[in-house]
Formats: structure tokens, sequence, C-alpha cells
């Protein structure tokens, strides 16, 4: 995303796409695999198999319902986390990683990171990195290859269209949301492979179950 920014609107609204298309999918298909799980109640893999289905359909409708507390939740464990930076090395490779791959900065923008003591801008904070931000928020440099753990010093301090020269200013809420539009075809047939396996696996022990009550017809 070096050289490139998107503005906050854009994706604002990506998760309402995905977790429309996501329900739609599950609705869809829900009608034909409730009738098949009635069908196949009277076997126990069939019923186990007909809840699991049952439970991911409830879980796309709570999605759909809930999408604007799931984004909530999101941008608290991001931001507790931000909290926490320096507190915990595992965390702190979480959080690199995230911000490197989303190549975002914070949960909504870079100002997130006021949030943690080494990186607030306040006056009362004695850090070398105050009003910055960690190197996972810098722009890649093609031509460095040995990371600068210190591009992110006094970045902050710079406007905010001079700071699109250093840093991602994208928040990782945003982005993943980004992610999910540009990956919902592929997201969506996940689910729906997932969905025809469980249909063909009812199948399967029906028809099992079937054969086994032929043969002892048969006695």
């Amino acid at each position: 995303m070096s050289g490139k920014h998107y503005k906050g609107p854009e994706v604002s609204c990506c998760i309402k796409y995905f977790i429309f298309g996501f329900n739609i999918i599950f609705w869809f298909l829900g009608v034909a695999f409730l009738g098949v799980g009635l069908w196949a109640w009277s076997e126990k893999f069939s019923v186990f198999l007909g809840v699991i289905f049952f439970l991911e359909l409830t879980a796309g409708v709570l999605a759909f319902v809930f999408k604007d507390w799931i984004r909530d939740q999101l941008n608290f464990f991001i931001n507790k986390n931000i909290r926490a930076y320096r507190d915990d090395i595992d965390l702190q490779n979480l959080i690199d990683f995230t911000q490197l791959y989303w190549e975002c900065c914070g949960a909504h923008n870079a100002d997130d990171w006021n949030l943690n003591i080494y990186f607030n801008c306040t006056d009362s904070n004695t850090s070398r990195e105050r009003c910055g931000v960690p190197f996972s928020c810098c722009t890649k440099d093609p031509t460095e290859d040995v990371i600068n753990t210190q591009c992110g010093y006094d970045v902050r301090l710079k406007e905010v269209l001079e700071q699109q020269n250093y840093i991602y200013t994208k928040g990782c809420v945003v982005q993943f949301e980004k992610w999910l539009q540009e990956n919902l075809t592929v997201v969506a047939g996940i689910f729906i492979g997932i969905a025809l396996l469980q249909i063909f696996g009812i199948c399967l022990s029906q028809n099992l179950v079937s054969d086994i009550k032929a043969v002892k017809a048969s006695w």
C-alpha cells in the first residue's frame, strides 16, 4: 500500500456486505439443508450433522444482526492490545504482524497509539517513542534490506498529509473490512463447501442405515 492511501468512508460498510452475503448464502442453503436434517432426524449421526448446520446458520443470522457489535468488539480488542503493547512480547508480535499484514496503524488511525504510555503525545511522557508509532506502522521501503525499527519516531508530530509518506494512516478495523470485501468470494466458497460436505455426510449416513436395515430384513 506504499504510495497509495484510501479515504476513510470508502470501506466503512464492507463488513455489512460480507455479513449480508454470508447470511444470504446460508439462508438459501438453509431451507434445503434443514429439510434433509429433518428427514435424517431419526439417525444419530445425521442428527449430529443437522445440529452443527443449524448452529452455523444461527451464527450467520446473529453475525448479521449484531454486525455493529462485532465491529465494536474488534475495535475494543485492538485498542486494549495497543495499551499493553510493550507488556507482552507475544502480544507485541501479534500487533506488529496485524499492522504489517493489513498495512494499517491503530484501530482507526495512528492516533490510537496515544493509548499507549510509551507512544502518547502528553507532555509528561519522557519516552523516546513519544508521538511515534511502532515500526510495523511504517510504509515499506523496497530499498531497505534491514527493518528500521526507529522509522516511526516522532512521525505523529508531522501534519496528517505528511504522515502518509512515512506510515500507514488507515486503521486496522477499516482494513479488515476491506480485506473481507476483497475475499468475499473465497470466504463464501469455503462456507458453501463446508455446508455441502455436511449434507453429503447426512446422505451417506442415511444410505448406510438404509442398507443395514435392508440386510437385517433379508435375514
